[in-house]
């Protein structure tokens, strides 16, 4: 057969690697995390970037490191040459780069410059690459390490430039790449610069807080000092890294930072893992802030998946999630009560008057996003430092759930004012009547007829309210000392001000409550089990053979949470029983929910959710309403209550539940300091 009947071609070495830059190289953002993941393996502590027209015009990394010899430059810029790598075994992976891609392929669509010197040799060397075309090496100067020019990005193919963003969009693309580098690595400092201007310089930091300081060179004052560090170990498998309080929360999931064995990835098991682990938390499409760090054996990861190495795939992907979500949740149960507090520093800041600055002096800054909690905060005042009070003859910690029949009058708010909590229990929550199948199921089933009272008895007191009664008497001296304080007031019967030995604390009292009567149903729910309704008739759901294999595989888990379900021939199941407390859920949904659980994160916690989400409706309308007037020691109560109960620094819906004005901002606000 001659050559020109030939359909399938050999392509030229310059075509090959312009495609091969197609996949590495999407944006300048692309090139700058290359050639910096490059310097890292170099063993650079100082790592300089500057660039030029959003990195389109020049991109130029500086480094310390290592540097090439003259015949390992000349190697350098030539496809599937690299030092990282043992052919004789491929997933023993220690370096970020080692496919020996990515400077062939930046040389083929713009024009590459490197020079480097190493140790052994008296003078650097630089080599020059433009579009793919190679240039003869010739001596330079400069000192030991690495200097690499990238000039006019995609020049060899213009149609490329067509896809990139202003110039302003690929620098903060740029910005971001840097972030996600330098959290990995503290102890190398970084700097950026970009238009005539510097844009970061992280300097490097050593020590055991080392990744601390640097998560608040990268992400700011109120991540450093609103998120707990995590520190767990299993099997072979070591997760670090911090955990922001979930009142720290956003909007989308950009503040959420993962990285195995060093490097930045964007994993969806991952994401998954953390949206679980605050599941409990955080209500509304709310996302927290979160840096996780994962190191483990390269064998059990394979991190050739794509060729930006941003996806990775575990061995054991169920194992590395339930790390994650246990390590997360043990972490923020061990916060306690804690909270954020950059509400109070930035209400401060509004009310600040013109000229009035704060000071560095160990107090939260009032401008900016520079807020935090300060040393001497509830959120890090040591609880052991103070003495349980004396108890009381009534209980805060109890509430009720008293689900309201069609049958039952709303009482007016003109009888309910300050009428007391012994008399309110017996009343219906206002505003809330619940669906049929609950309001048998508190009558009927063992978890609510086994719930224990949730307001108790209290003492009659004659006094109406806690309103603008603060100088009625001096507060117990042993309060001041608590987290919370001692209350002083009640104001638009719905905030409750107490007072600590440095400032005073804000509480929302609705939004407290509910979060300890929330706690409290999933404390009944856990020791009494989740009571179960049957079906008269069982819920037959036909699906795939493949997620019926799933369902039926994870029947054990899905029964301990009140679902039971069994074969009902191929392609189906039948539903036999549901978790009470969710009512008349849609159950066909619902199956085929868990069955794409499954199919994706091999595990599903979507009967666990609905059931928390009722349980926290549940706790919205059973707790003590806004506009309701409490009295001095109901709100004592409550704050003693807040400090004994885990997660009562936040609502349900991931808000304070309280915020802390420290005395010495206070007065600065009447230039008393």
């Amino acid at each position: 057969m001659s050559d020109s009947s030939t359909i399938i071609k050999q392509l030229d070495e310059a075509t090959i690697n312009k495609i091969a830059a197609g996949e590495v190289v999407e944006r300048p953002a692309s090139v700058v995390k290359e050639l910096v993941e490059n310097a890292i393996d170099a063993q650079a502590d100082r790592i300089e970037i500057i660039t030029a027209g959003g990195g389109k015009n020049l991109i130029r990394v500086v480094d310390n490191g290592l540097g090439m010899t003259r015949d390992d430059l000349q190697l350098a810029v030539r496809r599937h040459c690299t030092s990282k790598l043992d052919p004789d075994d491929l997933m023993d992976i220690r370096h970020l780069g080692f496919r020996g891609e990515a400077l062939p392929s930046i040389g083929s669509i713009a024009r590459l410059g490197i020079t480097s010197r190493h140790a052994s040799e008296s003078h650097a060397w630089e080599i020059a690459v433009e579009g793919g075309r190679e240039r003869a090496l010739k001596p330079a100067a400069l000192n030991i390490g690495t200097r690499i020019d990238v000039k006019d990005l995609f020049f060899s193919t213009p149609a490329r430039l067509k896809f990139l963003k202003s110039d302003r969009a690929e620098n903060m693309a740029i910005s971001e790449v840097i972030k996600r580098i330098a959290m990995a690595n503290p102890k190398v400092r970084f700097t950026l610069t970009g238009e005539d201007r510097s844009r970061l310089d992280y300097a490097n930091v050593n020590g055991p807080d080392a990744h601390l300081v640097r998560m608040g060179q990268v992400m700011g004052k109120a991540f450093r000092d609103n998120a707990v560090e995590i520190d767990a170990l299993r099997d072979t498998v070591r997760l670090t890294g911090f955990a922001g309080l979930p009142t720290l929360n956003r909007a989308n999931s950009l503040q959420q930072f993962v990285f195995v064995n060093g490097r930045p990835v964007r994993d969806k098991m991952m994401l998954g893992a953390i949206r679980g682990a605050y599941a409990d938390y955080l209500f509304g499409g709310r996302h927290p802030c979160v840096v996780l760090f994962i190191d483990l054996d390269p064998h059990e990861v394979d991190v050739n998946v794509h060729p930006t190495k941003a996806d990775v795939r575990f061995r054991d992907a169920g194992h590395i999630r339930g790390l994650v979500v246990g390590a997360i949740r043990q972490a923020i149960a061990a916060a306690g009560h804690r909270a954020t507090n950059t509400g109070g520093s930035a209400t401060l800041a509004a009310l600040r008057p013109d000229g009035v600055r704060a000071t560095e002096a160990g107090n939260a800054v009032l401008s900016g996003g520079g807020q935090g909690v300060s040393a001497s905060s509830p959120a890090n005042r040591p609880v052991s430092s103070y003495q349980p009070a004396k108890p009381l003859n009534w209980d805060w910690r109890q509430s009720v759930y008293a689900p309201q029949t069609a049958t039952q009058e709303q009482p007016s708010s003109e009888s309910e004012e300050g009428a007391p909590l012994q008399e309110l229990q017996e009343r219906p929550q206002d505003g809330f009547t619940a669906p049929p199948a609950q309001s048998s199921l508190a009558q009927s089933t063992p978890l609510m007829s086994g719930m224990p009272e949730m307001q108790g008895r209290m003492a009659d007191v004659s006094t109406p309210s806690a309103d603008a009664r603060a100088n009625d008497s001096l507060p117990d001296p042993a309060a001041l000392g608590r987290p919370l304080g001692a209350a002083r007031a009640q104001i638009h019967e719905n905030y409750i001000i107490a007072q600590t030995e440095d400032g005073l604390v804000i509480v929302d009292q609705h939004a407290a409550h509910e979060r300890l009567v929330y706690e409290k149903l999933k404390a009944s729910l856990a020791a009494k089990g989740i009571a179960r309704q049957g079906m008269l008739i069982p819920h037959v759901v036909e699906m795939e053979e493949d997620d019926v294999e799933r369902l039926l595989g994870a029947t054990e888990e899905l029964e301990r949470l009140g679902l039971t379900l069994e074969s009902f021939g191929p392609g189906a199941v039948a539903v036999r029983e549901t978790p009470a407390i969710l009512g008349k859920p849609n159950i066909e949904r619902l199956v085929r929910d868990i069955a794409d659980d499954l199919a994706e994160w091999d595990k599903t916690s979507r009967v666990e959710e609905k059931i928390l989400h009722v349980a926290a409706t549940m706790a919205c309308h059973g707790s003590v309403r806004s506009g309701r007037r409490l009295r001095a020691e109901e709100m004592d109560a409550l704050l003693r209550e807040m400090e004994a109960t885990p997660h009562s620094g936040q609502c349900n819906h991931g808000r304070p539940t309280y915020v802390e004005l420290k005395l010495s901002d206070i007065e600065r606000l009447f230039s008393r300091s």
